[in-house]
């Protein structure tokens, strides 16, 4: 069964079978046909909706979520809001108001996506004000395509709705409904007990989880969905036993040792950026470019791994901060280094009965240093053609600690031992990088795909590596007095910035 509330009315639902997304519940079973259906894989927004969870004061905190990929028992618990929910009786509620004085609607189709985006931005308004600067709106709004109208107005839209007369609809009006989803958050029982009729288990505890791992070593787990649930919409698979790991209390709780940090598998990628900000902000920069907020609200850094693309984000800025992986399963938990985690393309050291626990994460030392740069089609919501993960010390002028790591330039995300070693121990001039790049060459063979030839990955790799070193010329130089080293330096940091580099 599937409890959960839908725009302040509550609903309990049966015989829903295991792999139902949101966006069909609400059309198909519930007549909520608001929402639409644009692409089916999480990239246009126009299947966007709001999940509320509530905190443990029984507020509610809304995020968006793209309802075609999220499964549908995801939501026991929840306050799920629809573009029908919205408006009351007598208002808009201020997203559509704006939208509509600010003609940012054409066919309509995008539309009701796009007011979720920005309902989901109003919440967050009200409930943290901060200036709507144009980052928070690019990351508020970079998941919802627009065929029509160009983005302007919408924008126009998102920076006037604040001003417009509050809606309250019916749910918004009743205070005791906090409350009430805290509660029923808090009640609704384990639904693994129910996996022998629906195929479908949440298991609250890594105990239940060893236990299902070991009972049904064959069954899929899923925390966000955001990579699984295209098994459904793109390759109609039918996938009929799933754990989901969402829940599993020790899966989503983070760590701190005097070592540095053990991220639980299923933190979602939203809720892990703020330690990111403090600790290693260009890995959390590359997060602003990590699909949209509608997936990094759901996606899972261990779903990230486990997957284990050789395009994936995350993975090559993990190597190359030496990160490591805590394993489990009924035979119990086991350490492994992250490099020693991928195998070949889509293959890992994973047991049939093991599933990812946490990731470790080091505190990274006062002179430590890191620089990410994706390279894709699109700056915003686009999957990696190549991604360079550059980590390094200096020490009396000389680089320490080499580590460099690369997606999209082999069948796995890997580190390049041959290159690290080619600048370990020397100054970062231009006759070590020549070499280092040399060595990159011989090191790697890339893919070929519909993103990038293995000719221009290699070139790209190749530049990736020369921009590192224009970059640490520049910061050397911007310790200087000197009025030309500064001005070559601002061209040097023009030229990266531009590319919307870290």
């Amino acid at each position: 069964m599937i409890d959960f509330y839908l725009n302040g009315k509550r609903q309990r639902l049966t015989n829903v079978s295991v792999d139902t997304s949101i966006l069909e519940l609400v059309r198909q079973q519930l007549g909520q046909t608001g929402t639409k259906e644009g692409c089916a894989s999480g990239d246009c927004g126009a299947c966007t909706v709001a999940i509320g969870e509530p905190d443990a004061n029984g507020t509610i905190n809304y995020q968006s979520a793209n309802s075609c990929i999220t499964p549908a028992h995801q939501l026991n618990g929840c306050h799920l809001v629809t573009v029908e929910g919205l408006a009351d009786d007598a208002h808009l509620h201020p997203a559509q108001a704006a939208m509509v004085e600010c003609h940012g609607s054409q066919c309509g189709f995008c539309t009701p996506g796009i007011v979720m985006s920005l309902f989901t931005l109003y919440e967050e308004q009200n409930q943290r004000p901060a200036p709507l600067t144009q980052q928070r709106l690019e990351s508020a709004l970079g998941g919802n395509l627009c065929r029509c109208t160009g983005y302007r107005p919408i924008r126009d839209a998102a920076l006037t709705m604040q001003d417009y007369p509050k809606a309250t609809p019916d749910w918004a009006a009743n205070a005791a409904l906090g409350t009430d989803v805290a509660v029923l958050a808090k009640d609704v029982s384990d639904t693994g007990r129910q996996s022998d009729a629906t195929g479908y288990a949440m298991p609250r505890n890594i105990a239940a989880l060893r236990e299902l791992k070991a009972k049904r070593p064959g069954a899929r787990l899923v925390a966000g969905g955001t990579d699984l649930w295209l098994e459904t919409t793109q390759q109609v698979r039918d996938i009929v036993d799933i754990i989901d790991v969402r829940r599993v209390a020790e899966l989503t709780e983070v760590e701190e040792v005097n070592e540095g940090w053990w991220i639980g598998a299923s933190v979602s990628l939203s809720a892990l950026m703020p330690l990111l900000a403090e600790h290693y902000p260009a890995f959390e920069h590359l997060m602003h470019r990590f699909a949209s907020s509608q997936i990094r609200n759901r996606a899972t850094l261990g779903g990230n791994i486990a997957n284990a693309s050789p395009i994936g984000d995350t993975p090559p800025t993990l190597l190359a901060l030496d990160a490591r992986l805590r394993l489990d399963g009924p035979r119990g938990s086991r350490e492994l280094a992250l490099e020693d985690f991928f195998l070949d393309y889509k293959n890992t050291a994973l047991e049939d009965d093991e599933f990812i626990a946490a990731i470790f994460l080091p505190r990274p030392a006062a002179d430590h240093n890191l620089k990410v740069w994706k390279l894709s089609k699109r700056r915003e919501d686009d999957i990696s053609a190549v991604l360079g993960a550059f980590a390094w010390r200096l020490e009396n002028g000389v680089m320490r600690d080499v580590r460099l790591a690369f997606g999209g330039m082999a069948a796995i995300p890997r580190r390049v031992p041959a290159t690290e070693a080619a600048l370990e121990g020397s100054r970062p001039d231009a006759a070590a990088f020549a070499h280092a790049r040399a060595a990159l060459a011989k090191e790697l063979t890339p893919m070929a795909d519909m993103r990038g030839s293995a000719e221009y990955r290699t070139l790209a790799a190749g530049n990736l590596l020369e921009r590192l070193r224009l970059m640490i010329d520049a910061e050397s130089r911007s310790a200087s007095n000197d009025t030309q080293a500064n001005n070559d330096n601002n061209f040097a940091t023009k030229v990266t910035l531009d590319a919307y580099a870290h």
